[in-house]
């Protein structure tokens, strides 16, 4: 199965709304609700990170009988040090979005522990991409 989703910069009202589409998704499929949980909690996390910090994004989801893959590709400043960027309590979020609750620093060390696989790349000035996979039997 396959499910694509269009995020917009800056509006946080409909943040969360893929990774709620997504819950409701594997619900109907009897996937483990420890496994949804994690799924959720790690695209939620990538979900803000496209509002709170690019201009746009899409993510696309595609669910087999052994795992998710979630791939998100924004449109944004991008990240200058991936390996910074990771470690929890660093954030580049504007001080109106940590006003909102926002810009922890806690997004991408929340989405690493919470799938399998993670990987990020990043074109500075242009784009971010983040790709996780998450095993039904783990």
């Amino acid at each position: 199965m396959h499910f694509e989703f269009h995020v917009e910069g800056g509006n946080f009202s409909k943040a969360g709304s893929a990774s709620s589409q997504l819950k409701k998704i594997l619900k109907q499929l009897n996937v483990d609700p420890k496994v949804i949980k994690k799924v959720v909690v790690a695209l939620y996390e990538a979900e803000v990170n496209i509002v709170a910090h690019a201009y746009q994004g899409d993510i696309f989801i595609d669910i087999d009988t052994e795992k998710i893959e979630i791939k998100l590709i924004d449109e944004g400043p991008g990240i200058e040090n991936i390996e910074l960027a990771m470690q929890q309590g660093y954030s580049t979020a504007s001080s109106k979005v940590r006003e909102m609750g926002f810009g922890a620093g806690m997004g991408l060390p929340n989405i690493k522990n919470n799938c399998d696989k993670m990987t990020i790349s990043s074109e500075v000035g242009k784009s971010t991409t983040v790709e996780m996979i998450t095993f039904f039997n783990n």
